[in-house]
């Protein structure tokens, strides 16, 4: 039986394979693009556990959540409540993202963003940065050790920071050997299941080294969550349903800027 990954890396991976826009003209538009906000420094020094806020109008697993958002005006709520960044889906057919959102809700505001997709291909890499996104993601679980390691150089050579994902400690160790490793995050969400573990991260995070930030992803449902993710160690939280389905996204935010320990 076809996992949810399954249909969304069969997706992925098909249209990356039907593109043949030429690299050497995307690779100039990526490089005359606007300047780059940094994205890992943005979620460090506050002294508070930081939140990657997430603009998401749906999920595979649940339907929709907030299919109607406005990107720019949640963004500005977001920058309201103490986001050190946002993320913003473009994944069409599975989240009801768009390049779209993503442009308007970096125009919104001053904040990083990260373009949350799944990055298969070098296009993709070049597409984000045009796009006008400070981060991308690359998920271990999606790619092959070149992969992570090609992708990871690209995006650096165009002043992309990466958000390495990973879901246990042997992927942290594929995403230190393969990437530079300065942004490691732990999904607590399977991708083959989409059930949430809420003690993944923190039995994962004595995997991530020092001197990597540390986030957490998916599964945090409040000022509880967020208190014991910091106490793990980690810089910050990337938090989406909790957010858009609040109904108070500013106030449901600063509850979860938790003092790290020695902040």
């Amino acid at each position: 039986m076809a996992t949810y990954l399954d249909a969304i890396l069969e997706h992925h991976r098909g249209r990356a394979a039907a593109d043949r826009r030429p690299l050497g003209e995307l690779a100039e538009r990526a490089e005359a693009a606007g300047p780059v906000r940094p994205f890992a420094h943005a979620l460090t020094g506050s002294g508070r556990l930081a939140v990657i806020s997430e603009i998401k109008r749906r999920s595979p697993s649940k339907g929709d959540l907030a299919i109607d958002l406005d990107p720019a005006g949640l963004a500005r709520r977001y920058a309201a409540g103490g986001a050190a960044a946002l993320s913003v889906l473009t994944d069409g057919p599975h989240f009801g993202g768009s390049v779209a959102d993503l442009v308007a809700a970096r125009a919104a505001v001053d904040l990083p963003v990260i373009r949350k997709d799944f990055t298969v291909s070098v296009r993709d890499v070049y597409d984000a940065r045009i796009m006008g996104a400070d981060c991308v993601l690359l998920i271990v679980a999606a790619l092959s050790d070149d992969e992570l390691a090609t992708f990871d150089s690209v995006a650096a050579g165009l002043g992309l920071d990466r958000l390495v994902e990973t879901h246990d400690e042997a992927e942290v160790e594929r995403a230190l050997a393969h990437t530079a490793g300065r942004l490691i995050g732990v999904n607590q969400r399977d991708l083959v299941t989409f059930e949430v573990d809420q003690d993944r991260a923190v039995r994962v995070a004595a995997a991530i080294p020092e001197g990597s930030v540390k986030v957490a992803e998916s599964g945090v449902r409040g000022r509880a969550d967020a208190e014991a993710l910091a106490g793990a160690g980690y810089d910050a939280v990337l938090v989406g349903e909790h957010l858009v389905t609040s109904g108070d996204p500013s106030s449901a935010l600063k509850s979860l800027r938790v003092p790290t320990p020695g902040g």
